[in-house]
Parts: structure tokens; sequence; C-alpha cells
């Protein structure tokens, strides 16, 4: 296995015992409860029964169109040239195969900006599905369906090199430096739930702000995902360094999901793809081809 690949093994799993990850129409899970996970969530439908999920199956705001949204910016290593629409990028690539995976041509997508926290709210939304590393948590699922996950994922901790904040060992070394994270992210909730600042962190309408802020030294270090963060620090900011992640129980701490309207009737058709897509090796080899998500940084207990 991959050092790239080594948080996608556990998809699968994660599918099965949180059944709740994607609710149904009829009968929507309770938040953080264990299901029975329906077969459309296990494998995709045949041939014959793609036509309910496909470009003329009505599951669609409109018919024969699917509308996926995510933000803008659009970072690496998830998208490429801040364009979701050409496939590149690990959740550009998963999206794309998924697209191929309910019968969509190219020409019956069409892609939307919607931002991080607007596409979290409840009410109607505007897109068929939604890529934008959401974290399948138990409050998110009282406001929105999520897909099968299709990534697990850890936190990280990024810091100037030969700062102060660098030398942390543990995360109570980091609870006196000013941290901070983007508005409504779990990177956020990690900081405040997880570290418990003595201060209160700072928080960023987007990545590229907090980027800013540690470059600018207005905080002393980030918190993001790990594949946001070895991105960031081996490509964009140069001066700065991983401190380390947060501990991974059965080695994995969160999971991404697909985010669509509570009680969508493309839920269990989203879910069906992705899981095929693990079934398949898709999730895995891309994964691999884009993401770097290292198990040997330190961990931060």
């Amino acid at each position: 296995m991959t050092r790239r690949a080594v948080a996608v093994t556990a998809i699968f799993a994660c599918s099965i015992l949180l059944g709740s990850c994607s609710s149904q129409p009829e009968a929507p899970a309770a938040a953080d409860t264990t299901t029975t996970v329906p077969e459309a969530f296990t494998k995709l439908p045949s041939t014959t029964a793609v036509d309910k999920c496909g470009p003329q199956s009505g599951t669609t705001l409109e018919d024969g169109v699917l509308t996926i949204a995510t933000d803008s910016p659009a970072y690496a290593p998830w998208f490429v040239d801040n364009t979701p629409s050409n496939g590149k990028g690990f959740e550009g690539a998963v999206a794309r195969a998924v697209v191929d995976k309910l019968g969509y041509n190219a020409d019956q997508v069409r892609f939307t900006t919607v931002a991080f926290n607007d596409a979290l709210k409840p009410g109607p939304k505007d897109f068929d599905f939604d890529v934008n590393q959401f974290t399948v948590s138990g409050d998110r699922r009282e406001n929105v369906d999520f897909s099968s996950p299709y990534y697990a994922v850890a936190q990280s901790v990024i810091a100037s090199r030969g700062s102060k904040a660098a030398e942390a060992k543990n995360l109570a070394d980091l609870a006196g430096y000013r941290l901070g994270a983007q508005t409504g992210s779990t990177s956020l909730a990690a900081i405040t739930d997880t570290i418990v600042p003595t201060t209160a962190p700072r928080e960023f309408a987007t990545t590229d702000d907090a980027k800013a802020a540690l470059a600018a030294g207005e905080i002393d270090a980030l918190v993001v995902d790990i594949p946001t963060g070895f991105h960031i620090t081996e490509n964009e900011l140069p001066g700065s360094v991983i401190v380390g992640q947060f501990p991974r129980p059965n080695a994995v701490t969160e999971f991404f999901g697909f985010v669509l309207e509570k009680n969508s009737p493309l839920t269990a058709c989203v879910s069906a793809a992705v899981d095929a897509l693990y079934a398949d090796g898709t999730l895995e080899r891309l994964a691999t081809e884009w993401i770097t998500d290292s198990a040997d940084a330190p961990v931060l207990e």
C-alpha cells in the first residue's frame, strides 16, 4: 500500500458500519446510529436499474442534467487550476467517475459555485450534489444528506519553520499559541474541541486567507486536513512545515462524503456509485495519483 493512499483503505468499512452516512428519502437514518445498509449503498444498480439514477430518472433538479457544486476557489490537491469541471485533482476525478457510473455524458453535467457553509444549511438546494471535503457528522446530517464516504482523513497542524509552534510535540503544547482555520470547518472544530486553546482561534473565510495570515505571522499555526497540509508545505508556503497530525483511532478520524439535499432521491444512487468505485479499486487509484497523506507524519497526542 502506498503512503498516499493509506487513508482510503477504511472507507468501505465506514459505508458498512456507518450506514447513516447516507439516508434514504423515505426513512432518513438517525444521526450517529448504526443501521442496516440498503443494498443500493453497497453495489451499483444493474444495467436496467441505472435508468432510476441516470438522465431520464427524474432524480435531478433539471431533467437530463446533473448539477454539481463546489466552492471557489477549488483548492489543490482536490481540484486542479480552480476548474472542477476538468476532472483533475482527487475530488474532481472522483466526481467525474461518479458521473460516469450514473450514466451521464459530459454535456449533461453542469458545475456551479456554492460556498462551503451555504451547502450545509437546511432547505432546498440549487445543486444535485456538492463535493468540497465535507466531513460526515451527526449535526450536519440533520440538515443534509451525505453519500457513502469516498475518503478518510485526519487533521494536521502547519507552522512556520523554526518557530516555537513548530516544535510542539503534542496537542497540549499548542494550546497557548494563536491558531487559525477556515470558518465552519472540522479543522476549526478540532482546534476548539481537541486542542482547547487559551485564546479563541482565528476564523478565515478561505484557506487562502488563513495561509496568508500564517505567512504574515498573524497566527502561529494553521489547522487543515493533512492532504491539504502537505500540499501547502510542499508547494505554496516553502517556509512552513507539518508540525504533526491529530491522532487517528482505527487509522482514520474523519470521512468525506458528497452533500445532497435532505431526503434527495439521488442519495442512494450517488452512494451506490461511490461504493462501486471503492469495490473496483478506483478510489484508491485516484488517491494514489492525486493525494499525499502520510501516516508517518508525527502524531500529536
